[in-house]
């Protein structure tokens, strides 16, 4: 059961931190800042937007 559980909350874990990755770039103030985010989401977890 303990398994499970902690799959759930990685699982939460990294919903919560792509949502946060997807506001940050979508407020990001320029375009600079917007790609740098981009690039060090794609470093970090081969998360693409």
């Amino acid at each position: 059961m303990n398994n499970i559980a902690a799959k759930l909350r990685a699982r939460r874990a990294e919903a919560r931190t792509r949502r946060s990755l997807n506001r940050a770039i979508d407020t990001a103030a320029t375009a600079t800042v917007r790609q740098e985010l981009i690039a060090i989401a794609q470093a970090r977890s081969g998360y693409m937007r």
